[in-house]
């Protein structure tokens, strides 16, 4: 009892901490405003959000437009009232910059005008539907590690790698077909390249799991769902950038497995591959990571098996009784 609602507790804090009253933290946008123009438009956007935007200067239009439509900003303002966005970053960063360079048209006497340069896909128009595909890859990841050893705790190192691998190429092909264009068009990027990103952030969750549960024993299960559930989800931007989350939350989605592939994900989608590079680097290195503590521990250090595993096969037991076999020494073998 105490550990599911301690589970549930920092689900629901983490949760209201971050989206009760979402508001940005210097949020990237530009504009080819110079001198005297420029400095009143900063002053504009720290009156209407205060701290809630960084500025970025482009030469013309073309360069602002090419910096929206590749994510390096969320807006950008050409003056004389004209405004580019991408409806791709979702409903709250369309309201929040045409909400706040709206004031800035306003103070020079202007009406705003805007250009969506990065469209929302058509299966796709909140923008969410990244989140719910991130997330439900991320649940069969966890459950796929935390069953591993609890319904094969004798399974050969290989074929436990194996399997892993198994898991997260066929979890990518499946999201990625249903998810894609052949299925709800909500991520209309390339097939081969999203199925490779959500293959490895599926394997990533999946490796870490074991790892934790290797580790941990029981308790392992607990830090994984906090870890990767609730703490990944909530900072993976797929329901809002980054820039929106509490300070403490946001350098996680540079870092956990599921920010750095809903990024990918959705710059393959929508935003000329932003992110791409950095999940090919990032997301290899949680599973080689993992791959490599399951090898010390399962393999390379293998421990004396225990005099009740040494007597003969372990007996049958339900559900969670099994967890010996993941927490004791020798259970696993190489």
């Amino acid at each position: 009892m105490a550990v599911v609602l301690l589970i549930g507790t920092v689900f629901v804090s983490v949760y209201l901490a971050a989206f009760h009253a979402p508001r940005p933290h210097k949020l990237h946008v530009g504009t080819t405003e110079i001198g005297t123009r420029q400095e009143h438009l900063q002053q504009d956007l720290a009156r209407v959000v205060p701290g809630g935007f960084t500025l970025e200067t482009y030469p013309d239009e073309d360069a602002a437009r090419q910096a929206v439509q590749d994510r390096s900003v969320y807006a950008a303002y050409l003056g004389k009232g004209k405004l580019l966005y991408g409806s791709a970053n979702g409903a709250a960063v369309t309201a929040t910059v045409t909400t706040a360079f709206g004031s800035a048209a306003h103070a020079e006497h202007r009406d705003l005008s805007v250009e969506d340069v990065a469209p929302a896909a058509a299966g796709d128009t909140r923008g969410l539907s990244v989140f719910y595909a991130a997330f439900g890859l991320v649940l069969a990841g966890y459950l796929f590690g935390m069953t591993t050893y609890q319904l094969a705790p004798r399974l050969q190192y290989r074929w436990r790698m194996a399997s892993l691998a198994m898991f997260g190429l066929v979890g990518g092909v499946l999201v990625g077909v249903i998810a894609g264009s052949t299925g709800f068009g909500a991520l209309p990027g390339p097939f081969f390249q999203l199925a490779l990103v959500i293959a490895l952030m599926g394997a990533a969750v999946g490796g870490t799991t074991m790892v934790l549960l290797r580790l941990f024993g029981s308790a392992g299960v607990s830090i994984a769902s906090i870890l990767l559930l609730i703490l990944g989800n909530s900072s993976s931007g797929g329901i809002m950038p980054a820039a929106y989350l509490p300070g403490w939350l946001r350098p996680l989605s540079e870092i956990l497995p599921v920010g750095v592939g809903v990024r990918a994900m959705q710059g393959l989608s929508r935003f000329q591959d932003d992110g791409l590079s950095r999940a090919l680097i990032i997301l290899p290195a949680w599973v080689l990571g993992a791959a490599l503590v399951l090898y010390l521990k399962d393999v390379f250090r293998r421990e004396p098996p225990t005099a009740a595993s040494a007597s003969g096969p372990p007996q049958h037991t339900p559900g969670w009784a099994s967890e010996g076999a993941v927490a004791g020494p020798g259970q696993a073998r190489g």
